[in-house]
């Protein structure tokens, strides 16, 4: 019929309030692979650095009041309606999008490992954002556990770091030198504490015997009462364990000198030069972990002496990229040659110590990375003698290191 009325057009149904929670954490979720290695925005606008920081601080701003406004209306009955509930769900997706958008007008040139400290905190935000919409979704509002405002808070502290990131590239290397200081710092001083103590699972076996007295009709080594030659150092491991330690101390100690080269002589404008040195001292720190948990009963001598290979390339190839950039400008007069001697005799005593090893496992040359095959084509530099620097504890005998010149990193 020509006057029949036309068919009214259908109206989305808005899903419940809470739904439209769930499909935002995981919209906000899906969000997070492309931060990760999205680039930076072609432009040919000069950057601004006083602007792009102020847009960065306005964009956390914006989340957190998003996030506690989110919080409010959603920790009490009735709950908001479902056009209500589109609005706040906007709001929270459109404060995470300006934030992304923020670090997306970072440009490289400015440094990657400034962008990489920005990209952490944005990451942070999205993904503390996510977890506030899971905990309102699955924690009932009439709950005493108040899981929504744990969630909040962490929301809060992702934003609150905005203002304390670096300002320019060198900031930034200083910053993740320091950490990796501190991580070398902690790992040592575990090791230290093992090797002092002489207890490297430091009283498990005490706690074991002590329940062993009690289950005296138990197997010894059941469940939970590890087999004690797996709990000791052997004298040939407690030998091997001098120039492991000697080792990671020397790992901190060029980290340490390459910070201070970074703090005194670094250029903001050397950007890729202080990304060169930061990429590499974040090899230092992993690898001596490696280190640390090979030396731990049961020690198996050719783990030891791979890892300790392993640490040493990475050790030389952080000195010789600080060495080669602007933060050394007179390499011929610098600690690095010294450090890199230092490093060199800990490996050797290492290789020594474990020789009887590599001979009983003949395949092992075949497996063994390719820096450990290769003697250092480099010259050796003179050490005088004596060196006022220790890389042993001074709780050894002085006979258990005097095959190892004493240099004492003390910086």
């Amino acid at each position: 019929m020509a006057n029949a009325a036309a068919p009214t057009a259908a109206v989305p149904t808005l899903a419940p309030p809470l739904e439209q929670i769930r499909h935002l954490a995981e919209e906000l979720r899906l969000l997070i692979p492309g931060v990760r290695v999205g680039e930076a925005l072609e432009t040919t606008k000069e950057f601004n650095p006083e602007t792009f920081w102020r847009r960065l601080n306005e964009a956390a701003v914006n989340v957190s009041r998003e996030a506690t406004t989110l919080t409010e209306v959603f920790s009490h009955l009735p709950l908001p309606s479902p056009q209500e509930t589109q609005r706040f769900c906007e709001q929270v997706r459109a404060a995470i999008k300006a934030m992304i958008a923020v670090y997306y007008s970072l440009p490289k040139n400015q440094g990657i490992t400034l962008r990489k400290l920005v990209r952490s905190t944005t990451l942070d935000i999205v993904d503390g954002m996510a977890q506030l919409m899971d905990a309102l979704f699955m924690t009932p509002t009439q709950s005493s556990e108040n899981n929504d405002l744990i969630s909040y808070n962490s929301v809060w502290t992702a934003c609150q770091q905005v203002p304390q990131i670096p300002r320019d590239n060198k900031a930034a290397a200083l910053s993740m030198l320091t950490k990796n200081v501190d991580f070398v710092k902690d790992a040592h001083e575990e090791m230290e504490q093992a090797v002092e103590e002489c207890d490297p699972y430091c009283g498990l076996l005490n706690d074991t015997e002590d329940n062993s007295d009690n289950h005296g009709d138990e197997e010894d080594d059941g469940l939970g009462y590890p087999n004690n030659r797996d709990l000791y150092w052997s004298e040939e491991d407690q030998e091997l364990i001098i120039p492991c330690l000697a080792l990671v101390r020397a790992s901190k100690a060029c980290l340490k000198k390459i910070r201070i080269s970074v703090a005194e002589n670094g250029k903001k404008d050397q950007v890729a030069q202080l990304d060169d040195i930061v990429d590499i001292s974040d090899e230092i720190s992993p690898s001596v972990d490696d280190l640390a948990l090979s030396i731990y009963p049961p020690m198996c001598h050719l783990t030891v002496r791979i890892n300790s290979a392993k640490l040493v390339s990475v050790l030389k190839k952080a000195l010789e990229i600080t060495k080669a950039s602007h933060v050394t400008p007179q390499p011929e007069d610098s600690w690095i040659p010294l450090l890199i001697n230092a490093v060199d005799h800990c490996m050797n005593r290492i290789k020594e110590l474990t020789q009887n090893e590599l001979e009983l496992f003949p395949f092992a040359e075949k497996m063994k990375p390719s820096f450990i095959l290769e003697e250092s084509s480099q010259a050796r530099v003179p050490i005088p003698n004596p060196v006022d620097i220790d890389l042993y504890p001074c709780c050894h005998p002085e006979d258990e290191v005097s095959a190892l010149p004493k240099l004492n990193l003390h910086f």
